[in-house]
């Protein structure tokens, strides 16, 4: 139903606008000060917005201007005196969708505040329909409007059709495995096998029999001959996603691979040479992991030959809504109509944080259509956590249209809030390790414990003093 926003110094006229508009099935908000519908047009979304010219002490002229300055989406029409027409004009130059003079027409007035709305649905529509003609997909799935993921794009233009290992860094959910697939599609071994391993997912063992492959007789088990992924994907890609897991035992052997082009299986004695193409990918810096002896330095710098590395998205905000354009049109499929998005969700939109990066705006978007009506997506069909922390909590801000009755939480409260959703965003960023998230607040390890809840602080390993010491600090 839309919402309607009328202000008007004479009570007479909001009583007929009243009555005829609500015949029409709009919600309407009828106030008589401008300052107050300046309050409600801030706190509130209106699809339009009916003021008169003519009050006192803000005059229709300037609550119009700040309309279209803080809410450009919202049409405004303006009511004037019979007579007054040159100074309607000078209000539509201000960017009114259009006028009407008193005494009211009534098949007029219906007439504009229809045209108005019909006007401010084509405009939003016209908003997501830009955003997803800006979506251009130079690889599949891959969305590139920010300056970052272009550059990313041409990375993989100039070194997909090498043969050069290729070492991929971006923190969970950015999309790695997603470039990865990329740089296969476009390289000359397209038509061959691209295999991905998640190295922090499997034991040793099992980590180096299936990049490798086994001999029968091998281990209990292995009842014949198995080929390894580097064997499976002759003339393809490997894929080894979270390098930085890998033990160091593997970790040398994957060296000679590297160095050498051949591998032996566990249980052989005889080197199979392969021709698998080599990209790894790391949500941890290797250089962090060389210095605490995790890592080898040599196979750093044989994978580590081109480094592609996919920014956040909180560094990226042009690739946000053209990403929820994207995976709602994933997720509804081709053919149907798009939802609408509300100006507000937009706003909380682009303002969160995104510490689950695309994988989270993925997840968002089917929360968001599992429970939308009308085939329109509100803010309260988001998840809890993204309205939260979008500074939309429940309750707050409540302006009732009759009253200057307020509900707001404390503001310690509020603080408290905002202050936690931070500190799990830097934990987010550090991958959990909240020695380096306290490091990189500038705080103490045992005030950053202390600050998280009970369930998130979890045992405080490594501090001398254990809780005690986090709850004294």
């Amino acid at each position: 139903m839309p919402r309607i926003l009328v202000v008007d110094n004479d009570p007479k006229t909001l009583s007929v606008l009243n009555t005829l508009l609500k015949a029409e099935g709009y919600e309407l908000t009828l106030v008589r000060e401008p300052e107050k519908g300046l309050e409600l047009m801030r706190a509130e979304q209106f699809d339009l917005v009916i003021s008169d010219i003519r009050m006192a002490p803000m005059s229709g002229m300037e609550l119009l201007k700040i309309a279209r300055a803080e809410s450009p989406d919202t049409s405004v029409v303006m009511i004037t005196a019979f007579g007054s027409v040159e100074t309607a004009i000078e209000a539509m130059k201000l960017g009114a969708f259009d006028y009407v003079a008193k005494p009211f027409k009534v098949d007029e007035l219906v007439l504009t505040v229809k045209r108005a709305l019909a006007y401010r649905r084509v405009l939003i529509e016209n908003v997501d329909l830009r955003a997803q003609l800006r979506t251009r997909y130079r690889f599949e799935n891959i969305v590139a409007e920010s300056p970052a993921m272009k550059n990313v794009c041409e990375l993989i233009e100039r070194v997909a059709p090498t043969k050069t290992t290729i070492l991929i860094y971006g923190e969970s959910g950015t999309g790695k495995e997603l470039v990865a697939k990329a740089i296969h599609t476009y390289s000359h071994g397209k038509n061959n096998r691209f295999l991905a391993i998640n190295c922090a997912a499997l034991p040793e063992p099992l980590l180096e029999s299936e990049m490798f492959g086994y001999m029968k007789g091998a281990f209990t088990g292995a009842s014949s001959n198995k080929k390894g992924l580097f064997e499976a994907a002759e003339g393809g890609t490997i894929f080894l996603d979270e390098i930085g897991a890998m033990p160091l035992s593997i970790q040398g052997k994957l060296l000679r691979v590297l160095q050498e082009k051949e591998i032996r299986r566990v249980g052989g004695n005889e080197n199979i040479p392969i021709d698998a193409r080599v990209l790894a990918a790391t949500n941890t810096r290797l250089e962090d992991l060389i210095a605490a002896g995790k890592f080898r330095e040599d196979l750093y710098y044989r994978l580590n030959i081109i480094q592609i590395t996919i920014e956040p998205l909180r560094n990226r905000k042009e690739d946000i809504m053209p990403l929820v354009n994207h995976f709602i049109r994933k997720e509804i499929g081709e053919g149907r109509e798009m939802p609408t998005i509300t100006p507000d969700v937009r706003k909380i939109f682009e303002s969160y944080a995104w510490p689950g990066n695309v994988r989270e705006i993925e997840n968002a978007i089917k929360h968001a259509l599992t429970f939308a009506m009308d085939n329109t997506i509100t803010k309260d069909v988001l998840p809890p956590k993204i309205i939260n922390a979008a500074g939309a909590v429940s309750g707050a801000g409540e302006i009732g249209q009759g009253g200057d009755s307020h509900q707001f939480e404390s503001l310690k409260a509020f603080l408290q809030a905002q202050e936690m959703e931070y500190l799990e965003q830097v934990l987010a960023v550090f991958n959990g390790d909240k020695e380096k998230a306290a490091k990189a607040l500038k705080i103490s390890l045992a005030t950053f414990y202390r600050k998280l809840p009970k369930d998130k602080a979890g045992q405080l390993d490594g501090i001398e003093g254990g809780p005690d010491v986090a709850k004294d600090a």
